[in-house]
């Protein structure tokens, strides 16, 4: 049973890395501009905590 945790420990830290790093790729040094002019279109990058309030009070 140790090794098997030892494993996916490993693999955890592993996945981690590469979320961290993609994230930073994708995001700090802006390879694919669509993908930003996309979350501008949905309407990501631009919500306000208000907004946030009334779309969960149901008003």
């Amino acid at each position: 049973m140790k090794g098997i945790e030892r494993i996916l420990m490993k693999v955890i830290i592993i996945q981690f890395i590469f979320l961290f790093f993609a994230q930073l790729f994708l995001h700090q040094y802006d390879v694919f501009p669509q993908l930003e002019q996309l979350t501008k279109y949905e309407g990501v990058n631009e919500s306000t905590f208000t907004e946030i309030l009334q779309t969960f009070s149901g008003k």
